[in-house]
């Protein structure tokens, strides 16, 4: 065992590689070429004999350390391997090749040794070093970068599928014989392939880590680690891998187990504390101080840095849980379910083993291919199309025979009417899935608190809307105070002039909500009204509400039982027979995968005929059992069928079927209402935020013509001031202009004389405000402020945006409006360009959805906010 660890990254381990000894192939191989076929041929395959004798040399003495050199020197040593096992026979037999003993020494017990005289324990210790190779190459990466722990991942896979391969392919032959070794036994072998996994699955749940994802998405991945490392601690506990590795490796895998577990109790506690279920996390924090406190007497002797992440880890959910019991105590008062109650982590596996066949094909090798003759070659292909076609025809036979059971017990619905005597019914799976839909969205019983969310909105709507009334409101208020005040004196436009736009805008607002929330009402009412018929979607399981099959009132024989008792007795054995079908389909295949007879082609003196009527028969047996069984189940229908019909007349089945198709309807109505009145009430918030967002652009445009207003207010309430103190009387009576600008001072001491006004013309002070220009001439500098556009120039609203389709709501419409005039022949106040707030607003905001028909809603069977 090699082991391996970087920085914070947890220790992990590889495999060291089996020794072997020295073996000759050449020369028997090459006097077994000579003495079978010919010295020419043997000739030919001169170099094909030095290159295995070169491999087999490579494999026995390391001249590369390097784990990638010698992943590929094994890989291509197995693939000759595969091609030496069909050509030559190496057994203990006189006619075969039985001098050459492959001797091979356990890879954990240096001292076991095993020597047989066949190929099956050398590719069995090739496969295990392979497994040995990819498992350190996996150390050999820098696990603390992401790159790094991908390749270690892939190397880990690729580990975990030698050792699979080993298990599945050489494990059972090379053990066959009296003399082999644990290492490469089919239970060392799976516990290295869980082993591999777990590591793989490691470096997948560090970099997800990273990566920064969900804690559940965490948990999951990290639960999977745990369950590989708890299945490689189930094989190591057992013989005979318990008393053949030493105590480090046992504790290893055990402090690791339990170390993800932990993990994956507090990753999935994160989740629940999100979610405020805050009993079930409290359960789970527990869960996992419990078992790294019970791990904890037992790691003697393990690694620091394995011992330094459980301490770390214990810290944290020690932590949680108090913070959440606190929580607990204080605000939820939830009653905590034992950790020994909880259902099992939910787990997901993101690493399989590498497929070896492909990696270890040897198809396309060249190397003695000479060896196989055409005859041969021929009668194998010949011979594979008779196994084929045999195993088609009992393929169908199979197919046919589970499809007239499915088709026989559907039409006399079974199993289901004796399901719904026991009153375990079931839902059609297509129903089920809407049912299960509709519970998962919060149900009919989740309705109330959608509701709420539209009365919060509606009265969000409401309070910013009384608030934006309310700026408009005080503005104009002050400006009739300070009118009242100065009369004629106070000569900017009155409020109502400029706000009429706005005001207009603002009572439609007020007239939306007004409707709006009369569909709020038909919504509430709808609920109302049919929540008795939605009710039952909140029954948990909905197989509850399914009608159960009743028991005759009155029986004359009372015989019930024994009808329902010898028709459930005939459905077992019917199960029964469907099983052993899927069985003998999985024999077929597998005895058609290992049924290789080159090997006895390739060494036959006899009629090949011979060969394969002996070979096919051991297909024979299991034909038979097919029949069989075809013949048992046909019988086994028909006795069904007369029971079924017993069954049917003393139960009223007929009756019981009305009443589950009724209440199959009812559930499928109520789906439909509810899902018709979620809809509506989606649409009714989409409608609510739509129309928040437009009140509150209208409220900033108020906002800042407010504070517009309120500057301009201030400068005049000095000008005015000053006018009243006398200021600048002399020039008034010499210039005979009511000119503000010339008022009181010379034009060099005039508060701006980078602009020169045009010659004023003499009037009465009524006739021509003093305190503005016409739009063409510049802005008088006592006013000059940043011209706040809030014209159609401007950029669309967040609100105006194109409805959806069948919305009840229609496009926005521009208002046509004929400009605001005002009687005082010049604009507003410098600064403000015309009718700055009387102007359209094409697509400023988004027109009540109901002032154009009747009703407030669209007509039945169109999508919209509400449906009848």
């Amino acid at each position: 065992m090699a082991a391996s660890g970087a920085a914070t990254t947890n220790i992990m381990l590889a495999i060291y590689e089996k020794k072997t000894t020295t073996v000759d192939l050449y020369r028997p191989l090459r006097n077994y070429i000579t003495f079978t076929y010919s010295e020419r041929e043997a000739q030919n395959l001169e170099d094909d004999l030095q290159t295995l004798k070169e491999l087999r040399l490579d494999v026995e003495r390391v001249i590369d350390p390097s784990p990638a050199a010698r992943r590929d020197v094994l890989q291509s040593y197995f693939k000759v391997l595969c091609l030496v096992e069909t050509r030559f026979p190496i057994s203990p037999d006189s006619d075969h090749i039985n001098t050459v003993t492959f001797t091979w020494h356990d890879a954990f017990k240096q001292k076991q040794k095993a020597s047989q005289q066949n190929i099956h324990l050398e590719k069995a210790a090739v496969l295990f070093n392979l497994g040995a190779a990819y498992s350190q190459l996996g150390l050999s990466f820098d696990r603390t970068t992401v790159e790094g722990r991908r390749q270690a991942s892939h190397a880990f896979i690729g580990a975990a599928g030698a050792f699979a391969f080993l298990r599945d392919n050489a494990a059972t032959k090379a053990s066959m014989d009296s003399s082999t070794t644990v290492d490469v036994s089919v239970v060392c072998a799976g516990m290295l392939e869980r082993l591999m996994l777990a590591q793989a699955q490691e470096c997948v749940f560090e970099n997800t880590i990273a990566k920064g994802s969900t804690p559940g998405v965490c948990s999951k991945i990290c639960r999977q680690v745990g369950l590989y490392y708890e299945e490689a601690l189930t094989a190591l506990n057992v013989a005979p891998l318990k008393d053949h590795f030493d105590k480090g490796w046992i504790s290893h895998v055990q402090l690791k187990a339990v170390l993800f577990y932990s993990e994956a109790c507090y990753r999935y506690s994160l989740e629940l504390h999100e979610k405020e279920e805050i009993a079930e996390e409290i359960a789970q924090l527990r869960s996992g101080v419990s078992a790294l406190a019970e791990a904890k007497k037992s790691s003697k002797g393990a690694a620091a840095q394995l011992l330094d992440a459980m301490s770390k880890l214990g810290v944290n959910l020690s932590c949680n849980l108090e913070r959440a019991v606190k929580e607990n105590d204080r605000v939820y008062l939830m009653r905590v379910p034992s950790p020994s109650s909880l259902p099992p982590l939910p787990a997901f596996s993101l690493v399989k083993p590498m497929a070896m066949n492909e990696v270890l094909d040897a198809s396309k090798k060249k190397m003695f291919a000479s060896l196989v003759p055409d005859s041969s070659a021929k009668a194998l292909s010949r011979y594979t199309e008779m196994v084929d076609d045999i195993i088609r025809t009992q393929a169908e036979k199979l197919q046919q025979g589970s499809e007239l059971t499915r088709v026989g017990l559907k039409e006399m619905d079974l199993p289901d009417s004796i399901r719904a005597l026991e009153g375990s019914s079931l839902l059609p799976a297509d129903l089920k899935e809407d049912v299960e839909a509709v519970q998962i969205s919060g149900g009919p019983a989740g309705l109330e608190s959608e509701l709420q969310q539209l009365r919060d909105l509606r009265g969000v709507n409401q309070e910013l809307l009384v608030q934006t009334e309310e700026l408009l409101q005080k503005e104009a208020a002050e400006d009739a105070q300070f009118r009242s005040q100065f009369r004629t004196r106070w000569t900017r436009p009155q409020s109502s002039t400029l706000t009429k736009n706005l005001q207009d805008r603002l009572n439609r607002f007020a007239a939306n909500l007004k409707q709006a929330a009369d569909s709020d009402a038909r919504i509430e009412r709808s609920v109302r009204d049919h929540s008795t018929l939605m009710s039952i979607l909140d029954r948990r399981p909905i197989e509850n509400a399914l009608p159960t099959l009743a028991r005759p009132i009155m029986s004359l024989d009372a015989n019930e039982d024994a009808v329902v008792g010898s028709l459930k007795q005939s459905l077992r054995q019917l199960e029964t027979l469907g099983a052993q079908r899927a069985g003998l389909e999985d024999m077929l295949k597998e005895m058609k995968r290992k049924d290789d007879i080159l090997p006895k082609l390739m060494t036959s003196t006899g009629s090949y005929e011979d060969l394969f009527r002996k070979e096919i028969a051991k297909y024979d047996h299991i034909c038979e059992e097919i029949s069989q069984n075809i013949e048992a189940q046909e019988q086994l229908l028909m006795q069904i069928q007369a029971q079924n019909d017993e069954f049917s007349s003393v139960f009223n089945l007929e009756d019981f079927k009305a009443s589950r198709e009724k209440c199959y309807k009812q559930i499928q109505a109520a789906i439909a209402k509810y899902r018709e009145i979620n809809e509506n009430i989606n649409e009714g918030l989409k409608f609510y935020v739509t129309l928040r967002d437009a009140i509150a652009n209208v409220k900033q445009q108020c906002s800042d013509y407010v504070m517009t207003r309120n500057i301009q207010c201030r400068e005049m309430m000095e000008d005015v001031q000053r006018q009243m103190a006398g200021l600048g009387f002399q020039d008034r009576q010499n210039m005979g202009s009511h000119n503000y600008l010339s008022f009181g001072q010379p034009p060099q001491t005039q508060r701006s004389s980078s602009l020169q006004p045009s010659d004023p013309q003499p009037g009465p002070p009524c006739t021509q405000s003093p305190y503005y220009q016409p739009p063409e001439q510049p802005t008088m500098p006592g006013y000059g402020h940043p011209h706040l556009n809030y014209g159609s120039n401007q950029h669309p609203p967040p609100y105006h945006i194109p409805p959806a389709s069948g919305s009840p709501y229609p496009p926005p419409q521009p208002q046509q409006q004929p400009p605001t005039n005002h009687d005082y022949g010049q604009p507003a106040y410098p600064g403000w360009q015309g009718p700055y707030y009387n102007a359209p607003q094409p697509g400023s905001f988004p027109r009540p959805p109901y002032t154009t028909v009747p009703s407030p809603y669209p007509p039945p069977n169109q999508s919209g906010y509400y449906k009848q």
